[in-house]
């Protein structure tokens, strides 16, 4: 009769075993929700297996507490790394290891990789002090590392839909960033300026603009500009200053007004947390005058074919945004006599490295623009040599580029 007993007994343990399994992998392929999943698991423990008190400590990007089921709260931040990565084999707890109310430590593998750490406590014992629990150790294990594998899976595949939501949306940021950039069919072909932009985005999104917008018959206005930061936000913050320049940007506003008048909409806007260096220019065809303010922004280069003189226009005040009022801006008026050539770009050039390992500055701009070949050609030449944007290692930055011939 015993046998028999033991025999039925034993049988009924394993078509509960079994069901168990069956509906655990049911419940997984029917893409039930994580907490679905912990809820059935914990089930099979507590009513089914006599466990009292269940804790799951999951590795995802860091040790987390995946289920905490009768445990105090304090045990959630237990530091894993420490006290648990010693544990390779099923542990009965004693009390000198100071894990209280813990009689059991189950490590949970997959592919021999540590995934869980599984606290049992408050456990239910047999008439000799023998608990039900020790007998099925190993089952516990298993579905153990079912469940978490299934709950790792889901949180991966929760994780790619993110990224490729994200990825969409950068692509979209991207494409709408670039429809800010003028296209060089757009720009001015004048007798007295001809205008060329170069735009090499390293990120999918950046900080970086340049614009050129006819004025009037004779004035043209251009600028190139740098937010502090990248990604969205830069671009975000970028997209709104262009819309404003370009709503301010007239052939007789004041400049001086101009770059005011941006400094309270940037600082309105980036509440202090980003800026823009900003150069800002006006040719007059008609009087040969270029009038520019540079608010801290990278120097760009004039070059005069006539006479081989340099110029770095250099800051006249700090960048848009940085106070909520600038304390001084000056503007400046050049007369080009003769055939010259305006280079401005953003820092992604300057700083990119030389042979020596210093950043490469203004030179290589004048090297290639000191000539009276058209500017444009000058620039093409000087990315090719530099390697931008497919082969230069130093390459860390967008590189924005506006370049004009003014007669």
């Amino acid at each position: 009769m015993e046998d028999k007993k033991g025999s039925k007994d034993r049988l009924k343990l394993s078509r509960f075993k079994l069901d168990s399994l069956l509906d655990i992998t049911l419940s997984i392929n029917a893409n039930l929700p994580t907490e679905v999943l912990l809820s059935k698991y914990e089930s099979i423990l507590r009513n089914n297996l006599g466990i009292g008190k269940i804790l799951i400590f999951k590795r995802s990007a860091q040790w987390e507490c995946l289920l905490n089921g009768g445990f105090p709260k304090y045990f959630e931040s237990l530091d894993v790394e420490k006290r648990l990565l010693g544990f390779d084999e099923i542990t009965y707890v004693s009390s000198d290891m100071g894990f209280e109310g813990v009689d059991i430590i189950v490590p949970v593998y997959n592919n021999n990789v540590q995934l869980a750490f599984l606290f049992i406590g408050d456990i239910e014992e047999e008439g000799e002090g023998m608990s039900p629990v020790i007998k099925h150790l190993n089952f516990i294990q298993t579905i153990s590392s079912i469940i978490i594998v299934a709950v790792e899976n889901i949180r991966l595949h929760k994780e790619s839909l993110r990224q490729e939501a994200f990825k969409k949306e950068l692509e979209l940021a991207a494409r709408m960033q670039k429809m800010l950039i003028p296209d060089n069919s757009h720009m001015p072909r004048d007798p007295s300026i001809v205008v060329n932009g170069f735009y090499f985005p390293h990120y999918e999104v950046g900080g970086d603009y340049y614009d050129c917008i006819r004025l009037s018959d004779t004035k043209i206005g251009l600028c190139i500009a740098d937010v502090s930061g990248k990604g969205i936000s830069a671009a975000i913050l970028m997209s709104n200053f262009q819309a404003t320049l370009r709503a301010l940007l007239t052939a007789d506003i004041d400049l001086v007004f101009l770059v005011n008048k941006l400094n309270s909409v940037v600082v309105s806007n980036a509440a202090g947390e980003k800026f823009i260096t900003f150069f800002i220019a006006r040719y007059d065809s008609n009087t040969k005058v270029l009038e520019y303010i540079n608010a801290a922004h990278n120097p760009p280069v004039l070059y005069d074919t006539q006479t081989g003189r340099v110029t770095h226009i250099n800051a006249s005040c700090v960048g848009i945004g940085m106070l909520d009022e600038i304390p001084s801006v000056s503007k400046t008026d050049i007369l080009i006599n003769g055939y010259n050539k305006l280079v401005c770009y953003t820092d992604g050039l300057s700083e990119l490295k030389g042979d020596d390992g210093k950043d490469i500055g203004t030179g290589v701009i004048i090297q290639h623009i000191s000539n009276r070949e058209p500017v444009e050609k000058n620039i093409r030449e000087m990315i090719k040599q530099l390697g931008i944007p497919d082969t230069n290692p130093w390459l860390f930055d967008d590189v924005s580029i506006i370049a004009a011939d003014l007669w």
